[in-house]
């Protein structure tokens, strides 16, 4: 091991910085964020530096370095540009005994300051003893998106209570099981819903009971996105690996569910138009079930729950019987096929709104406000609509839609299978049938899926433009 991994508290203490650019201006503000009391040494400072000094929060000693700038202090960090300089501050500080950090200079350093991951009061340092830097600002951000923004919250909330803790639970398994239950239970879900007062309500309560009941269990609805696993927000991800039960739709990535917990149980709950097909009522039944059972669930869905997703009724459904919930939004299809294709939603020039249509049946079909759907100057997104291109042509026609209004179909939106067809409302049925398009996919209707044309930028582009291009060749 070639450096002693060492949490310095600094609360209080004496550190000089020299160097006034902006480099020397991070390093002052992260050691004023450890409660250091700051000293920073140079000839000029730059506009951050002279803020602070003029806050009062940095004391500022104007000119050259000078050695005795070090006497009294706990630690140096030398930031100068000049690296003759910064060798001078380091001879110095080794001769007095000093930790010196010498930036990006580990030869020269006694300590060396780690890509910082902060919950406070958690901290994770990670180093790679100088060799790295930027492997090390990396790791960081890997291991950032896994730990839950609310840790802090929570580690702070059971250190209020630890000697009530402790005293509650004097049996060293029985508080094991009680802080695996605050961290996995509806205490941190509280927090996580930034509803703090909450969480310490059923805390002091949870200390209160006499019985060592079954934890609860709770389940998180969350967004998986269109399929690209790079889509998937943090929170999204932090679910996945805090997992015992996953209850997935069909059209969820296999590269998405390999990120999940190695040992959380897979449950495919698939809903497919013409195909397999899970009851509501039955899904249901499953979350409630394992919530009971004191398990961490989440019901993983495409797109996002809130978007055609049934996600208010599983919700409700789980409210009425008690269970701790929480939502993750995810992108959802309109969003994600859209930008994958180079459309824009909304457009100054040409749509000043969006419509988000579902056509999974004749029912919903049926359903649909064809006159206000066919108006101009508007995107509509339509969703599990393959099976329905030829009725939803009609209706639009008919309703006063004009047949050449550009469209974007998008097939396998994000993935590297997508497949984005263009034309014209007239030729869509036609053209989705001669390419074989098929679920899943989403129809983007409106003037400005015209720019799926010059702005395509993922998978492949089939239609009238991708059929002149050998011709536009040939001319060439």
């Amino acid at each position: 091991m070639q450096l002693y991994p060492l949490f310095a508290d600094l609360s209080g203490r004496p550190v000089l910085v020299v160097g006034g650019g902006d480099v020397a201006a991070r390093k002052a503000s992260m050691l004023l964020r450890a409660g250091a009391t700051v000293t920073v040494g140079a000839p000029v400072l730059g506009p951050e530096l002279r803020e602070l000094v003029q806050q009062g929060r940095v004391a500022y000693r104007d000119g050259a370095y000078q050695p005795g700038w070090q006497d009294g202090t706990w630690l140096v960090v030398a930031a100068t540009r000049s690296r003759p300089l910064n060798s001078r501050i380091a001879a110095d500080g080794h001769a007095r005994q000093r930790l010196v950090n010498v930036v990006d200079d580990p030869a020269l350093s006694s300590f060396q300051v780690p890509a910082v991951i902060d919950r406070s009061p958690l901290l994770v340092a990670i180093s790679s003893s100088g060799v790295a830097p930027v492997l090390a600002r990396r790791l960081r951000e890997r291991i950032e998106s896994l730990i839950d923004p609310a840790l802090g919250s929570l580690l702070q909330l059971a250190q209020r209570y630890r000697a009530r803790i402790r005293a509650r639970y004097a049996d060293l398994g029985t508080r094991r099981r009680f802080y695996d239950w605050l961290h996995d239970g509806p205490v941190n879900a509280s927090l996580r819903a930034s509803q703090p007062l909450h969480a310490e309500q059923q805390l002091v309560a949870a200390l209160a009971r006499h019985d060592e009941s079954k934890p609860q269990g709770s389940v998180a609805l969350v967004g998986a996105g269109p399929g690209d696993p790079g889509l998937l927000t943090l929170h999204a991800l932090r679910a996945l690996n805090e997992a015992d039960v996953i209850l997935h739709d069909e059209l969820i990535s296999p590269q998405v569910l390999d990120l999940a917990r190695r040992d959380a149980v897979q449950i495919a709950v698939g809903k497919r138009g013409g195909g397999t097909h899970t009851p509501q009522e039955t899904i249901h039944a499953l979350l409630l079930e394992h919530a009971q059972a004191g398990r961490r669930v989440v019901r993983l869905k495409g797109g996002d729950p809130f978007v055609f997703g049934r996600g208010g009724e599983e919700l409700a459904f789980l409210r009425e019987h008690g269970i701790a919930c929480e939502v993750v939004p995810g992108i959802t299809a309109a969003l994600a096929c859209a930008a994958y294709s180079g459309v824009p939603l909304t457009h100054r020039d040409h749509a000043q709104s969006v419509r988000l249509v579902t056509a999974h049946c004749q029912q919903s079909l049926d359903t649909l406000d064809w006159a206000d759907l066919a108006r101009e100057r508007q995107t509509l997104a339509v969703y599990m609509g393959v099976a329905k291109l030829e009725e939803i042509t009609r209706q639009l026609v008919a309703h006063g839609r004009s047949a050449s209004t550009p469209f974007a179909l998008v097939e396998n939106g994000s993935l590297p299978t997508q497949r984005t067809l263009v034309g014209t409302l007239g030729e869509l049925p036609a053209l989705a049938t001669r390419h074989a398009v098929r679920a899943p996919a989403l129809l983007i209707l409106g003037e400005v899926a015209a720019q799926a044309e010059s702005s395509h930028w993922y998978g492949e582009l089939l239609g009238a433009v991708a059929a002149k291009a050998p011709a536009l060749a040939n001319a060439a």
